[in-house]
């Protein structure tokens, strides 16, 4: 197990529940960010970018495990040539930087949007088959979804350049059980539609943050993206008739009684033993 974690975009909503989880489990943090807002639960705090090399290699100090949180979250706010620039340097420098220090425990937060859903223009696209899992073939059209990609392939290559384990994480909507999950939930059930591209998933934050500390534990040398989401939809409807009524050209692959998530998370179980354990119904 690793003792001391270097969490970068520590003041965001995952960092903040991984720095409160490391406190919880009296493993040391330090916290990377680009502002420091002075109350982050972290043995030493860096502010500064994370593509800078310096930098990182100041907020490394003593750190023997990594958790690369820090991007620019989606492509709606920022250009498409900031977003992908921002996020590919920024996860190259962050893992050649901590494997050059040795650090051989790392990873990195990519993101449902890998697949293309979310962002892609019209026509709205669907997905080939359900559930999703890590193989099936991305419909990516944005830089969002596409720095993703090149970070997957990033990790991949550190993973072989320093020997390191690098576990993407591929993240759904994730909140907190405050009015960010109700809201949304209370949203898409009231227009199921605008969940369709997202397949009505989602993740508590709290088990975002276990997710990536357990992610931490796989031995290496070798890279791992894996799907990540509660195991049920935010939504009140059974998930066969959604997807028959918004994703009529998908497969169905195997029966999804209830609200079943369709998403594919069997690779993160067998992995690093990981399930959702903060659902909205509870």
């Amino acid at each position: 197990m690793v003792t001391r974690v270097l969490v970068t975009g520590a003041a965001g909503r995952i960092g903040r529940a991984v720095l409160a989880l490391l406190a919880e489990r009296s493993v040391d943090a330090n916290a990377l960010v680009l502002e420091d807002p002075g109350d982050l639960t972290a043995r030493l705090v860096v502010a500064g970018d994370a593509a800078d090399p310096a930098t990182v290699r100041a907020a490394l100090d003593g750190a023997d495990g990594v958790i690369h949180l820090a991007a620019i979250p989606t492509p709606e706010r920022n250009s498409a040539q900031e977003v992908f620039a921002t996020n590919t340097l920024t996860t190259f420098t962050v893992l050649e930087e901590a494997g050059s220090a040795g650090v051989r425990h790392a990873v990195v937060a990519s993101s449902w949007g890998i697949t293309g859903l979310p962002w892609t223009a019209q026509p709205s696209p669907h997905p080939a088959y359900v559930p999703v899992d890590e193989a099936m073939e991305s419909q990516v059209a944005d830089a969002y979804g596409l720095s993703k990609q090149v970070d997957e392939l990033t990790a991949a290559t550190m993973a072989r350049r320093h020997a390191m384990s690098v576990i993407s994480l591929r993240y759904p909507f994730v909140g907190g059980f405050d009015e960010r999950l109700r809201a949304h939930a209370a949203r898409l059930t009231a227009e199921p539609a605008a969940g369709a591209r997202d397949l009505w998933t989602y993740l508590e934050v709290r088990d975002a943050a276990r997710a990536a500390l357990q992610a931490l534990g796989v031995r290496g040398p070798g890279a791992h993206a894996v799907h990540v989401c509660a195991p049920e939809t935010l939504v009140p409807f059974p998930t066969e008739e959604l997807m028959r009524r918004y994703h009529p050209t998908t497969q169905l692959l195997r029966p999804l009684p209830g609200r079943t998530a369709p998403v594919d998370t069997t690779a993160a179980v067998r992995l690093f033993g990981f399930t959702a354990e903060h659902l909205l119904d509870d």
